[in-house]
């Protein structure tokens, strides 16, 4: 029995040594109030706080409540709505004068595209007075290769938006008819296109050249 207590005395001194030997931080035996190992646990540094370093409560006088966050989302809200419709009335205003620039810039193109057809006219003119004044049954080749150029003229005239008005058998209308002969016929309508002295042409919805015209009644 005495032989057995020394042992344990043995392993206690041993136990203790082992207790010295380690850190500061590895000393501490957390028990649960007996004289039973506990469990051991690491502490770095321990700090002693003032009451008086203690973080305060703050004054209710500049607390934030309820109402005042919900009057600021109010105030950020209307911002936000005033900034909205900055925005949509400036978007407004640039697609506004985008299309207004560029209704201008194509008038400005239809201009100088006029001013060039209207120089090209007379040359359509005589081209069609020579090609009248061979009969059909002499035409030959040459007439032939003629006046195959002059349809892909015209073809080509059409296809950049410039057409005939071919007024004959129309009333007459003193927004596309120049009238130069005023006549008289019972066996035709009143106010009538009996004949075009000089072709007039349009140019998409505008009028490139007025027809020169004969009216009867």
């Amino acid at each position: 029995m005495a032989k057995k207590s020394m042992n344990e005395k043995l392993k206690n001194l041993k136990a203790e040594k082992e207790g010295d030997a380690l850190p500061d931080e590895q000393k501490i035996i957390i028990t649960d109030g007996d004289d039973r190992g506990g469990t051991w646990a690491g502490i770095a540094e321990e700090i002693d706080i003032d009451p008086k370093d203690q973080p305060k409560p703050t004054p209710k006088k500049n607390r934030r409540g309820g109402k005042a966050l919900q009057a600021e989302l109010e105030a950020a809200k209307e911002a936000a709505e005033g900034n909205k419709e900055k925005y949509t009335r400036l978007l407004s205003e640039f697609d506004n004068m985008r299309a207004r620039n560029e209704k201008e810039n194509a008038e400005m193109s239809d201009r100088g595209s006029m001013e060039t057809l209207k120089k090209i006219l007379p040359v359509i003119d005589n081209l069609e007075r020579a090609l009248e004044t061979v009969p059909e049954d002499e035409k030959g080749a040459f007439e032939e290769g003629v006046e195959k150029i002059y349809k892909q003229l015209m073809d080509t005239l059409a296809d950049i938006g410039v057409q005939p008005m071919n007024a004959v058998g129309k009333e007459f209308d003193p927004t596309y008819h120049n009238a130069v002969i005023h006549e008289e016929d019972e066996n035709q309508g009143e106010n009538l296109v009996v004949e075009e002295m000089q072709k007039g042409y349009m140019y998409k919805d505008q009028v490139l050249r007025h027809s020169m015209v004969k009216v009867v009644n």
